[in-house]
């Protein structure tokens, strides 16, 4: 089909990030069992609660849209998940796999959010303002996840960097 007019591209974008959506809703288990800090983990969960109602959100645009939900293939979300993937599966300590998912996480999040406010944009452009209100909810949500996972970070980071400097003879470097 070929996509001719604001309306198509909004669906297209609502298609790719409905895709987007469904592909973590099975990594996400996955970074939480990975996950030592409980924080960490607690927080992978919730947001998958959270993704859940997202999908639904995106179910409620299409049919706002008088569109069927139908997915289209993620690809970027889909590298972003491998990446994640390649995460869990390195050989690191505890506390530093844990920062390494925080960042996987947070990759994900920035992707989402530039998908949600183009999203936005296109939803506004075309008149279409229920979308606008749905995906704006979601777009809140996942600024939300980005910033508790910053703040996840700087602890993790600084209880690394504490615990590196109490052990005597240990090496740190400072860039």
């Amino acid at each position: 089909m070929k996509t001719s007019s604001i309306q198509d591209l909004l669906l297209d974008e609502i298609k790719d990030l409905y895709d987007a959506e469904k592909q973590l809703l099975r990594a996400i288990p996955k970074m939480a069992k990975a996950a030592a800090d409980s924080e960490l983990k607690e927080g992978f969960l919730a947001h998958l609660a959270q993704t859940k109602g997202q999908v639904s959100r995106l179910e409620r645009a299409f049919q706002a849209l008088g569109e069927k939900a139908k997915s289209k293939p993620c690809k970027a979300m889909k590298g972003l998940v491998e990446e994640g993937k390649e995460v869990i599966e390195e050989n690191m300590t505890p506390m530093v796999k844990d920062c390494a998912l925080i960042g996987a996480g947070r990759r994900v999040e920035h992707y989402e959010m530039a998908g949600y406010e183009t999203a936005i944009a296109l939803a506004k452009g075309c008149g279409a303002a229920e979308g606008v209100l749905l995906l704006s909810e979601t777009l809140k949500e996942e600024e939300q996840t980005d910033r508790k996972l910053a703040t996840m970070a700087s602890r993790l980071i600084k209880q690394s960097s504490n615990a590196a400097t109490a052990q005597p003879g240990k090496k740190t470097s400072r860039v």
